[in-house]
């Protein structure tokens, strides 16, 4: 497959997604989810519970396992970086929380191969935004700021 081609599916996937996610998954996730990087005991909470629940496979600087944008043999993709060089900044707090809660499987549907599991029984949503909060106040200020404007062009 080339890398056109893996842009072009990560595309549709992600799409996919947010379809699903706003017509099928139900309103249990708190209006205006919101994450706070500024927050400092948010953060250092957050910061604790990603070394336990997601630095094993997303890597304890946020750098993700090498070819994650590559299907394994088995047609799973690596964990992806949470750090700039990935593409979470690219999503909205309210879908990044879903991602989390519900997990990617859910959320895309129809057999999506996923090693990411769903966090619903495991996390408070609380720490769900605590863990998201931590991730997001790691990135540089530009980031941060385009992040910001996604979510404000999300919420209209």
């Amino acid at each position: 497959m080339s890398r056109s081609e893996v842009a072009l599916l990560l595309v549709a996937v992600v799409v996919a997604a947010i379809g699903y996610v706003y017509a099928y998954i139900p309103d249990e996730v708190p209006v205006g989810v919101a994450l706070r990087p500024d927050n400092e005991k948010l953060v250092s909470d957050g910061a604790t519970l990603y070394t336990l629940h997601c630095a094993e496979c997303h890597g304890e600087n946020l750098e993700g396992q090498p070819n994650w944008q590559r299907r394994d043999a088995d047609g799973y993709l690596p964990a992806p970086p949470h750090d700039e060089t990935g593409h979470t900044w690219h999503h909205a707090d309210e879908l990044l929380f879903r991602m989390t809660k519900y997990g990617l499987a859910e959320l895309a549907g129809g057999g999506y191969k996923t090693n990411m599991p769903a966090y619903a029984d495991v996390l408070s949503d609380e720490q769900i935004v605590a863990i998201l909060s931590y991730i997001k106040s790691r990135w540089p200020k530009n980031i941060r700021e385009r992040h910001d404007q996604l979510n404000q062009r999300a919420s209209r």
